[in-house]
């Protein structure tokens, strides 16, 4: 982990290089300026130093806690990231119940009840998952915010958890929508899996009930496969944010990335990519320690179902 992470920081911090124009141009703002003026921000940056100089200076500030200062809000990125980074998290948490809640129910409806109910899943998560989160975002904001009135269409709220979590559910939902169609279809494909085992089969020729083969020999076996779907979920969630928030117009770090990404903030860009790059790292560790408890045969070397 430490040496992926450590090729990502420098991926991350060589990347936004090579974009077109340049922080002195940005606080400019197109007027001219003096030689003098121009020597004293770059200076002040470190923009005439050599690229690996740059680098090795940022990697060795972000490893004692400091990522820079923001050259858009003229304030040190931590505290940036500080006051934005649990809305994010609250957004993802939310999604994520919301994934977790419904894509295990229908997928588990659809493998076990089959006929006429696994066709109507089936057509139903193919459109959650053919719709994207920007398209789920005005289409909810147009349905539940502005002709119901019950949601509000813009912001993470001011009064607390409860009001957060009322600003935070169309969003949550948003950011879901497709996730959920690709949890529950993994998880009928997993349990109709489980279905043909030799296992179920022996259950049920010695007269264990039907809910008790669904419960402990099918859903539980398949739990392997829903879980490691579960880190990509997680993954993807913290991806999508950038699209769900800029709809929302929600203070989190999404938002926050799409405009310092627009006015060349290298500090803030950088801070949150690599932010993102280890939290993806950590949820894949912790899938990967899960998986062992979840199922044992990874343990042992093998996946089969005898």
């Amino acid at each position: 982990m430490a040496a992926t992470l450590l090729a990502a920081s420098f991926v991350v911090f060589g990347a936004m290089y090579l974009a077109p124009g340049s922080p002195a141009s940005f606080l400019l703002a197109g007027r001219s300026a003096s030689p003098e003026a121009l020597a004293s921000i770059n200076a002040q940056y470190h923009l005439n130093d050599p690229f690996l100089v740059r680098y090795l200076r940022w990697l060795g500030d972000v490893l004692h806690g400091d990522f820079g200062r923001s050259i858009t809000y003229r304030t040190d990125v931590s505290r940036l990231l500080a006051d934005r980074l649990p809305t994010t998290l609250m957004l993802i948490a939310m999604s994520l119940a919301v994934v977790v809640a419904v894509g295990l129910l229908l997928g588990r409806i659809a493998a076990v009840r089959g006929g006429a109910t696994d066709t109507v899943i089936l057509v139903t998560t193919t459109f959650a998952v053919g719709t994207p989160s920007f398209v789920a975002a005005v289409l909810l904001q147009g349905l539940f915010a502005v002709n119901l009135g019950w949601f509000p269409s813009s912001g993470a709220g001011d009064g607390g958890l409860g009001d957060m979590i009322l600003h935070l559910t169309l969003p949550s939902v948003a950011l879901a929508l497709y996730l959920i169609g690709m949890l529950a279809r993994v998880t009928r494909s997993a349990m109709l899996e489980a279905l043909d085992g030799d296992h179920v089969t022996v259950a049920r020729s010695r007269g264990v009930p039907e809910r008790q083969v669904i419960r402990r020999h099918v859903f539980r076996n398949s739990l392997g496969t829903v879980l490691t779907t579960g880190g990509l979920i997680v993954s993807t969630l913290l991806v999508c944010t950038i699209l769900v928030e800029t709809a929302f117009s929600i203070g989190g770090i999404g938002q926050l990335l799409e405009l310092s990404t627009t006015t060349k903030d290298f500090p803030t860009v950088q801070a949150i990519s690599l932010i993102i790059v280890a939290l993806f790292m950590i949820v894949n560790l912790i899938v990967d320690l899960l998986l062992p408890l979840v199922d044992p045969r990874v343990t042992l070397g093998t996946r089969s179902t005898a």
